[in-house]
């Protein structure tokens, strides 16, 4: 699908969609469980994918009036039936592959080609020293994978700069293992407040997991059992940066965001962002909201170490500010659905911004940067096509983004929700 977004002023209020990493924990989480309620859960492409893993492992899941309603597996799951396609779904993989790891007996994983293009090896490597047996069927770390159990737990060490979603995986299945998990980084954490989502979102399971000195434990032997039986999803951060960063570039009088209730998304880290960089911005932690106007933005530094997903956003207020804006520790971004690092610097290039593109860092020449509109690409990636309908937004005269239906993974109603504030959208 081709989007057309003309240069537009943006007004009026929107909701942000629920989270999607929470949505895929919670998922998961109430497989592991006897059965659980998921309320408020996004109900994406990628989200989709990890429900129909739950099944395949033995579980059900059934959305009544909204609500899923999950009848899981007992932290027993099966051997699938068949192959267990994730899509374009990385977090789906890894949290999939954490649950195989169990089983007695083995377990395909595979997905679309991005999903077969990143990288595994540091999960597979984990299982085997659990002490199942895991491996790549091209002998290259990637999808498709196999994976034999059951893993019993013990300890693993495993290296946090590759992917945060290897460390949950491996905590979501440690506790249901007889002897619970000990996980020693080998190296830095990067994207840890994803690990903090699930740590928390355990314990609302009431599942028990800690930070060490030298990693993560969590005890074995534990039952999933959120309080009441079920669990509501919050809203997404990642998702409200394109709005709140709508409001700050085009925002008048001004925009408001719902559903920004303070949660250990990493990515909330936007609003300090944007107030830093000028926005004209007010949080209501209380009751979720955030109203911003269009602003004078100034360039910062910014180290994405914690929040890949806000790069593509944050490269758009960049070209947009003044000065200049580093987007530095970034080199682990370039493993997402597609290299967002390089995919920033080509798409909004086209657009007539003045980019750099470093091995971990992407540097933004606002001053000497005017956006115009172009025909640019999604790349397969719903955050490269949102950012980029942002850009739109102050882009003199049309933009016209390729590949726009990948916004159906994380925020399937983003375009009517940009239609809704203002902006004369067109489909084709």
């Amino acid at each position: 699908m081709q989007v057309t977004v003309p240069q537009s002023r943006v007004h009026g209020d929107a909701q942000v969609p629920p989270s999607k990493s929470y949505t895929h924990r919670a998922i998961l989480a109430a497989g592991y469980a006897d059965g659980a309620l998921v309320r408020h859960a996004l109900k994406s492409a990628d989200t989709r994918e990890t429900m129909g893993a739950v099944e395949a492992f033995g579980g059900d899941v059934v959305e009544v009036e909204g609500v899923l309603e999950i009848d899981g597996f007992d932290g027993n799951p099966e051997a699938p039936p068949d192959v267990v396609d994730c899509g374009n779904s990385g977090t789906t993989m890894r949290l999939a592959t954490g649950a195989a790891a169990l089983v007695d007996g083995g377990t395909v994983l595979t997905g679309d080609v991005s999903l077969r293009s990143r990288p595994q090896a540091p999960l597979l490597d984990a299982v085997e020293q659990l002490g199942g047996r895991a491996r790549s069927t091209r002998g290259n770390g990637q999808a498709p994978l196999v994976v034999e159990g059951p893993i019993g737990g013990g300890s693993v060490t495993i290296p946090g700069d590759v992917s945060s979603q290897f460390i949950s995986a491996l905590l979501m299945a440690g506790a249901v293992t007889d002897d619970g998990l000990e996980i020693e980084l080998s190296t830095e954490l990067k994207s840890a407040p994803y690990v903090d989502i699930t740590v928390e979102l355990l314990d609302d399971f009431g599942v028990h997991a800690e930070r060490t000195e030298a990693g993560y434990r969590v005890d074995g032997g534990q039952t999933y059992e959120p309080t009441e039986g079920e669990y509501a999803v919050p809203g997404d951060f990642s998702s409200s940066s394109y709005l709140l960063a709508a409001g700050a570039l085009a925002g008048d009088p001004e925009v408001e965001v719902r559903g920004v209730y303070p949660s250990a998304q990493g990515d909330s880290a936007i609003l300090g962002i944007l107030e830093e960089m000028g926005a004209d911005l007010d949080w209501h932690r209380d009751d979720g909201r955030a109203v911003v106007r269009r602003s004078e933005l100034t360039g910062t530094t910014v180290d994405v170490g914690d929040t890949p997903d806000l790069l593509p956003t944050l490269a758009v207020l960049g070209a947009a500010a003044d000065g200049t804006t580093e987007l530095v520790n970034a080199e682990h971004v370039r493993y997402k659905e597609t290299d967002r690092v390089s995919a920033m610097a080509e798409e909004l290039a086209k657009m007539g911004a003045e980019i750099e593109e470093e091995r971990d860092a992407l540097i933004v020449h606002g001053s000497e940067s005017e956006l115009v509109g172009a025909d640019v690409e999604g790349l397969g990636d719903h955050r490269v096509v949102m950012s980029l309908a942002v850009a739109a937004l102050v882009a003199e005269g049309e933009t016209t983004i390729t590949g726009a239906e990948d916004v159906d993974v994380s925020f399937p109603g983003f375009f009517d929700t940009l239609y809704d504030l203002g902006v004369s959208v067109s489909r084709e």
